[in-house]
């Protein structure tokens, strides 16, 4: 059998006993469920750990694959640098992935990685699980794998093309899915309180106990946004591995004691085929028409967005706008295209440069597309996969000071002499004036102690 285990696991360092201290004691529900699973990943004897990290190298369409001999890491960035490990890499295995996977980037040498900005050690994300499986016993190979920002059918066939990988090597492996769930359980959680996030892990941690693999892959992407999780991707390609096989899942724990979400959940399997889990090819049904039933519902001015980026991607022209209350008014605007929860490109003008409202949305959803310099411009094949808002400005309004504005309320306009730059309100981790301001005067390359020019303005918000 070449899948001997699945796991799905936490990472927070603080469960290492030389960093946790005696913050440990606040989370021995999830302590207790790794030690279990350790014992069972011991007892599977496995022939290599596959480990799938959030905080390996990320890249938004792209997997990464360590081919590096060996892989060291330690703990000294949290308190405990005596804590290290060594692993040899399973090249063999990396190599059989690397002949079948396009999207993937082969970390092969130290400097590649340095290119990329990376360091060639092991991330917390692997660590952690492999300090309890080094505590058990086990001292096999491992291949770590980084996931991706890609949809969730790409990231389950990814972990179809693993298993295959696994069976044209002969290797039997445990793989396990590195990571947390909501980090906005509570007020001091690290990315504040969001009440989606008790809604996020409830949901998942439900359909996880029950493998509702359909359920899983049909959350709404805005859920899985606002809770501010690291482990649904890494979860995603584990599951995957499954494809067609009897299997069951066992939760062993629960708990949020930071306000982060920590689960511990293991995948057994007889190793039997199952017909009514091969679910590839539904599951991708049941993604797209998420996004389906969201443009039904969809506002007007992000439905004209919709078919602005579709007609423009696909035949390579812009659409006039049909009659509406758009056409009769005249403002900027900017368009935000998403992308698993990532941003995929955002454009936009800060008052109208166009003979419409609607004219003005057309032709800054096509540049946010097509023009945003931080990205490639959208492929057809993304369409189905992505999420719109549209932002509609406000007149702005010169103020005197910074004591004027509020970044949940307004967005902000800074000037000197030709320069500005504008940041619109309400942005996930800018929540004070100071660093709406800071992040204005970098975009438009004016220093921190210059003097400018304030404007604030207003928006309203389609999704």
């Amino acid at each position: 059998m070449t899948i001997a285990l699945g796991v799905f696991c936490p990472h927070p360092p603080l469960l290492i006993p030389q960093v946790g201290g005696r913050e440990l004691a606040k989370v021995e529900k999830t302590r207790k469920g790794l030690i279990k699973i350790a014992e069972k990943v011991k007892e599977a004897e496995p022939e290599v750990l596959v480990i799938i990290s959030p905080h390996a190298p990320l890249f938004q369409e792209y997997f990464s694959l360590w081919e590096l001999p060996w892989l060291r890491g330690d703990f000294g960035k949290f308190g405990a640098r005596d804590v290290s490990m060594e692993f040899e890499i399973d090249l063999a295995l990396a190599a059989e992935i690397a002949a079948r996977e396009r999207k993937l980037v082969r970390l092969d040498s130290i400097g590649k990685a340095a290119r990329y900005c990376f360091y060639s050690v092991l991330d917390h994300g692997c660590m952690v699980p492999l300090f309890y499986f080094q505590e058990a016993g086990v001292e096999v190979p491992i291949l770590p794998l980084g996931m991706s920002m890609l949809p969730f059918p790409d990231l389950y066939n990814f972990g179809i093309l693993l298993r295959e990988a696994l069976e044209a090597q002969g290797r039997r492996a445990v793989i396990v899915a590195s990571g947390d769930l909501s980090h906005s359980l509570t007020p001091s959680a690290p990315a504040g309180y969001n009440p989606q996030g008790e809604i996020f892990d409830r949901t998942l941690v439900d359909k996880l106990a029950r493998l509702d693999l359909e359920g899983i892959a049909g959350m709404d992407p805005r859920l899985i946004e606002e809770a501010h999780q690291c482990g649904y991707n890494a979860l995603a390609i584990m599951l995957g591995a499954f494809e067609g096989l009897d299997a069951q899942a066992a939760v062993l724990s629960y708990e949020g004691p930071f306000g982060v979400g920590y689960c511990n959940c293991l995948i057994t399997t007889s190793g039997r085929e199952d017909p009514e889990r091969k679910l590839a090819d539904k599951l991708t049904a049941v993604y797209r028409q998420l996004f389906a039933v969201q443009r039904e519902g969809a506002s007007e001015p992000v439905a004209l967005a919709i078919e602005a980026v579709e007609t423009y991607v696909t035949s390579g022209k812009i659409i006039e706008p049909r009659p509406s209350q758009l056409l009769g008014k005249k403002g900027g605007a900017f368009v935000s295209i998403n992308k698993g929860g990532q941003l995929r490109g955002c454009i936009g003008t800060i008052s109208a440069t166009r003979s419409s409202l609607a004219d003005e949305i057309i032709h800054c959803a096509i540049a946010a597309a097509t023009e945003d310099p931080r990205f490639p411009p959208v492929r057809e094949e993304e369409l189905p996969y992505l999420t719109y808002s549209v932002d509609v400005l406000g007149e702005p309004e010169r103020i005197a000071s910074p004591a004027q504005l509020d970044p949940k309320r307004y967005g902000v306009i800074v000037k000197a002499g030709r320069r500005q730059g504008l940041l619109l309100p309400d942005l996930e981790g800018i929540d004070t004036v100071e660093e709406q301001l800071d992040i204005a005067k970098r975009k438009a390359g004016i220093g921190p102690d210059e003097e400018v020019e304030l404007y604030r303005f207003q928006v309203v918000r389609y999704q």
